[in-house]
């Protein structure tokens, strides 16, 4: 069943076009993802989707009996309204019941009892019965506690800017939908809310329509790609690594068809120098085919980059050591007793929730921050480069060129090569025209890019790096996770994205809180592996622990397991193994990219049913293998 057409649609803005004549639909149940550069018109397309822009030609089909909810990247909240009118905008039966309902269960939790009569009360679960919305209003609960959002009563004018975002998320989701639109939604998320993100899209019964950046949140919800690039649309149906490699494809056959081009270009214009006049109409008709032909070889095409390989600093003996650190805030304690010594050409990663303390550790580090107690010792060949959240300050409004000459005007390569400044930016995305633009006039997201770049291009031997992927697009993230792979040097990164993670660290640092800092061996994926198994662990240790009913004197004697629980331990080992052979099926199927967006939505449904009865299968066998032992 089709729910979007999008008809041959074009749009510019100003002198520039974005995209000309693209074509693609989507079906029930199809969960996709939008990809390209910054400024090539995500946003502008979704926004012509939604209603809220409008094209130069073509034109945008939804079906007329289903509901669409947009996330875009700016909300549209009024200052002055509270966050709960602000999450339920709609006047249906439905949400005027559970507006009156939390309206009720926040004054009577808010010292404000006097004004919630027990009719009153009565009424609002009345009506929550009649409308049988109680499922609706538990899904409200979960949404709005999972994203810290407490006090619905507080004036939006009041949020941060993390926050807004968040109202905004959790708007989109509460609203019951049919299709789903949604514009960098991790943004401000961390690790733990992504994660719920990714588990609650991909296994709701909804059509997806995305804009991301974090490549293993795209691997994990959505089943096919469309690529918007250079003006085109190019659709992948399969996951990231599939597109990674069919994309490769695509530009190496666009390469050669074009050297085609050139050949035969180069041909042709040989005859004109040697036959200028078109005397017969063959002639004029073979010069108006080279005219078009010059005009196909000057159009620009899409190249792989190339790896970008600098030539690190010698780096000596002793790196750095961390004895015994100290740190806590008023009410909270950051580190206690902390110590390591970082190794040769190590690459370590930090994780935790958001104000866990990460970024004040790397401040402790760089010295911008006293230890309570313990010592920092960097050794005396050590170079640091430092990418801070809060970015970088210039006296005066510079060019983005001459300031990134004052720190390097070359760039030494490991084969011995010497590469230019103005090249080191425009391998990075930085193109020549944007070079010399004065630094004031850059927008925020490009600020934080040229200070990460003037960071990597100081030539340090050991990079700390605080979330510098944020506000990249996925061609840059590439770019940079490509030159850390091939860095020499010294690498401790904070970063929400996991696909990097999983590609750069040896180890992590995991933020724990109340001090506790745990040193992971692996990186992130098996961070989160080990992370569910003691959970799940934690899960039957407390489910052993709770009180049974009470059992007959005999019972309670006997630990011993009867015959039929003894065929029901041989009947779980059978089905765990065989669900774990299904799941991995399952993986190798949706990894693929093969089949039909209902197939896919059926695939998800069973891999999440496989996740939880493994985990009730897994703990029952557990209690019987404990009962068994004893």
């Amino acid at each position: 069943m089709n729910y979007l057409t999008v008809d041959k649609l074009s749009k510019s803005v100003g002198e520039k076009e974005l995209f000309h004549q693209i074509t693609f639909g989507l079906e029930k149940g199809q969960k996709s993802a939008l990809i390209a550069r910054n400024g090539t018109g995500k946003s502008t397309l979704l926004n012509i989707i939604a209603g809220i822009d409008s094209p130069d030609e073509g034109q945008v089909i939804i079906r007329n009996d289903i509901v669409v909810s947009y996330l875009p990247q700016r909300d549209d909240f009024q200052e002055d309204d509270t966050v709960l009118n602000s999450l339920f905008d709609t006047e249906t039966p439905v949400v005027k019941a559970i507006k009156e309902y939390e309206t009720c269960m926040f004054l009577l939790e808010n010292n404000g009892a006097e004004q919630v009569s027990q009719e009153r009360m009565e009424r609002a679960i009345s009506e929550l019965d009649r409308l049988q919305a109680w499922d609706y209003e538990s899904r409200v609960k979960e949404i709005l506690s999972k994203f810290g959002i407490h006090d619905v009563f507080k004036n939006v004018g009041e949020l941060s800017g993390g926050q807004r975002k968040k109202a905004a998320l959790a708007r989109t989701l509460i609203a019951d939908t049919d299709l789903l639109i949604l514009d960098e939604p991790t943004n401000h998320l961390d690790i733990e809310m992504t994660e719920w993100l990714e588990n609650y899209l991909s296994s709701a019964n909804i059509t997806l329509l995305m804009v991301t950046h974090d490549r293993s949140f795209l691997d994990r919800v959505c089943n096919d790609i469309f690529e918007l690039s250079e003006g085109s649309l190019f659709h992948y149906r399969g996951k990231y690594d599939y597109f990674l490699e069919k994309k490769a494809e695509r530009i190496a056959n666009a390469a050669a068809e074009h050297e085609k081009l050139k050949q035969l270009y180069r041909k042709e214009l040989a005859w004109v120098h040697t036959s200028p006049q078109a005397r017969t109409s063959k002639a004029r008709a073979r010069i108006n085919n080279f005219e078009k032909l010059q005009e196909q070889v000057n159009v620009r095409t899409e190249a792989s980059p190339e790896s970008f390989k600098v030539q690190s600093e010698r780096i000596g003996n002793k790196i750095l050591e961390i004895s015994h650190l100290d740190f806590a805030y008023p009410g909270q304690t950051i580190v206690k007793d902390f110590s390591y010594t970082f190794k040769r050409g190590e690459k370590c990663g930090i994780v935790g929730k958001n104000g866990s303390g990460k970024s004040t550790f790397l401040k402790m580090i760089m010295g911008e921050i006293t230890p309570d107690g313990g010592k920092i010792t960097p050794g005396q060949t050590i170079k640091f480069g430092y990418f801070s959240q809060n970015g970088m300050t210039y006296s005066g409004n510079k060019i983005v060129l001459d300031l990134v000459k004052e720190h390097a005007e070359v760039i030494r390569m490991d084969n011995g090569n010497f590469v230019s400044a103005s090249n080191f930016l425009n391998h990075f995305g930085f193109p020549y025209s944007l070079q010399y633009t004065y630094y004031d006039d850059l927008s925020g997201g490009e600020k934080r890019k040229l200070h990460l770049l003037i960071t990597l291009l100081k030539n340090p031997n050991f990079l700390i790096l605080d979330e510098p992927t944020n506000d990249f697009d996925i061609d840059t993230l590439n770019l940079l996770e490509d030159f850390l792979y091939n860095f020499d040097g010294c690498l401790l990164i904070v970063s929400h994205d996991r696909w990097l993670m999983n590609k750069l660290v040896d180890h992590l640092f995991v933020f724990e809180g109340d001090g506790k800092v745990s040193d992971c061996w692996g990186n992130y994926e098996d961070y989160r592996q080990e992370r569910e198994k003691a959970e799940r662990i934690r899960k039957r240790i407390e489910k052993a622990s709770r009180p049974e009913p009470a059992k007959t004197q005999r019972t309670q004697q006997s630990n011993k397991l009867t015959y039929k629980e003894k065929r029901e331990l041989e009947t779980l080992e059978t089905d765990i193994a065989n669900m774990e052979i299904e799941k991995k099926i399952l993986e190798e199927k949706m990894a693929v990219g093969k089949g039909s967006p209902e197939d896919f939505a059926e695939w998800g449904k069973r891999y999440n049913e496989l996740n939880q009865l493994l985990d009730d299968k897994t703990a029952r066998w557990m209690e019987l293998s404990e009962k068994e032992g004893n």
